[in-house]
């Protein structure tokens, strides 16, 4: 059996890569998603070994000390974390594994595991994403700010994979992100000038 592919989907709060990539698992049962640890709380509607696998502090620590990962990073004060060893047992089986973390995630893995695909997931335009963000309605002021400089940060790194998809219209958005995994990455339209800028690429 062959080996499965790894792809890394990276975006700012708020352009869509979460819904992009549910709806890609679910069109297709040769790719799954990786299941990330986290020390954040449960909300409502999470399942524990579905959504993520909920640790407490220390046992997330023990974790990083054994080397159980193979990314762990701290995003607004909780850590979340990829286990090396299941998104091994899942290549191994032959699935295509996708991994939902951020650029700076993605950078390591790309070391560690260099034949990884790398896909950045771009919102229309800046208002746009500040918009996306205010309407769920459940963030003060100062956390839509900190999502907001966080953003610019993600954007700023997206030159550093190999696609980018401008999350516009969802499912010409999920239809690109089907094509990469498909191993056609190179029927998307080359970046304009709008994609382009958002990514923070100077001409």
């Amino acid at each position: 059996m062959n080996t499965g592919n790894l792809f890394i989907v990276s975006a700012p709060s708020g352009a869509g890569k979460t819904s992009l990539a549910k709806a890609l698992i679910a069109s297709s049962e040769f790719i799954t998603m990786s299941v990330s640890h986290t020390t954040r709380t449960k909300r409502g509607g999470e399942v524990h070994g579905e959504d993520y696998f909920f640790v407490d502090q220390s046992e997330f620590q023990q974790m990083v000390e054994e080397g159980v990962f193979l990314e762990y990073a701290e995003v607004y004060g909780n850590y979340y974390g990829t286990s090396s060893l299941a998104v091994d047992e899942m290549l191994t089986k032959g699935l295509n594994v996708l991994l939902d973390i951020d650029w700076q995630g993605a950078r390591r893995v790309r070391k560690k595991m260099p034949d990884a695909v790398s896909i950045s997931v771009l919102p229309p335009s800046i208002e746009e994403l500040e918009r996306r963000l205010r309407s769920r309605g459940s963030d003060s002021e100062d956390v839509i700010q900190s999502r907001m400089q966080q953003a610019l940060s993600e954007m700023a790194h997206c030159k550093e994979s190999d696609f980018a998809v401008l999350n516009d219209d969802f499912n010409t958005a999920l239809s690109e992100l089907s094509l990469i995994v498909a191993g056609q990455g190179d029927r998307i339209r080359p970046l304009n000038s709008h994609v382009r800028s958002l990514m923070g690429i100077v001409e």
